[in-house]
């Protein structure tokens, strides 16, 4: 367990490093994909033992959010990686982990509503309604996704900016207010803490906005079976 609480720092330690480089340099170039291969990685190794730890306690709801962030970097990779924006075998097996998570969530949350402490293990009810409702939203997403079969140019790569936003802005919360006891006594309760989560949060909401609306993505390079965006005479904006 000393071993895996070990690579559990490490890996956290990288991703959020890994994670505000991606938020940081241009996007869509060599550098952010490697800053984000190396933020993928370690968003996994963190999320699989974070969850993993979090069972042996057993902190049950916490380890269930655990698999819910590491489903979220993983499937933001996949939408990257698969230029056509077609689903596949991959986004059922993921729509079916979401929602046995989604489910769990809410019902840890149930139980600790009705439970005299308001709580399961250690986690209070709130954040397991907010994690049940955000797993449910992704797989409602996910759904629709397959029943179309395919996205866009502009859907895919929103569908990889809020996942993988999302899956940093919930690393960031966690250190950064979950993991308090850690910092020095004078340290703790500090509202300057909550500033790395509103920014990684500012970060998600521009930057999807941009894809969706502003016409970004045009520049990204397009799948076989997605054309790209007629030309014009205005210069396209910077790729995210």
């Amino acid at each position: 367990m000393i071993l895996i609480t070990l690579t559990h720092v490490v890996a956290g330690s990288a991703a959020l490093l890994a994670g505000a480089g991606a938020l940081a340099v241009r996007k869509g170039g060599r550098l952010h994909a490697r800053i984000g291969t190396i933020f993928f990685a370690a968003m996994l190794v963190l999320t699989l033992s974070g969850a993993l730890i979090a069972a042996f306690k057993p902190e049950r709801a916490t380890a269930v959010i655990g698999i819910i962030t590491c489903y979220l970097v993983a499937t933001a990779w996949r939408s990257a990686k698969r230029r056509g924006g077609r689903a596949g075998r991959f986004e059922l097996a993921a729509l079916a982990v979401i929602l046995a998570c989604g489910s769990a969530e809410l019902g840890f949350g149930l139980q600790a509503l009705n439970s005299p402490r308001g709580r399961i293990d250690l986690l209070p009810y709130q954040p397991m309604f907010v994690f049940g409702g955000l797993a449910l939203l992704a797989a409602a997403l996910d759904l629709n996704f397959i029943l179309r079969r395919q996205l866009s140019g502009a859907q895919r790569i929103g569908r990889h900016a809020w996942r993988m936003s999302a899956a940093m802005l919930i690393a960031t919360t966690s250190f950064f207010q979950g993991q308090q006891d850690i910092f020095p006594a004078a340290w703790r309760g500090m509202a300057i803490w909550y500033l790395p989560a509103l920014a990684v949060l500012a970060a998600m909401l521009f930057w999807i906005f941009r894809v969706r609306f502003g016409g970004a993505w045009r520049k990204w390079p397009p799948g076989p079976n997605v054309s790209r965006a007629p030309s014009s005479s205005r210069p396209a904006p910077d790729p995210i």
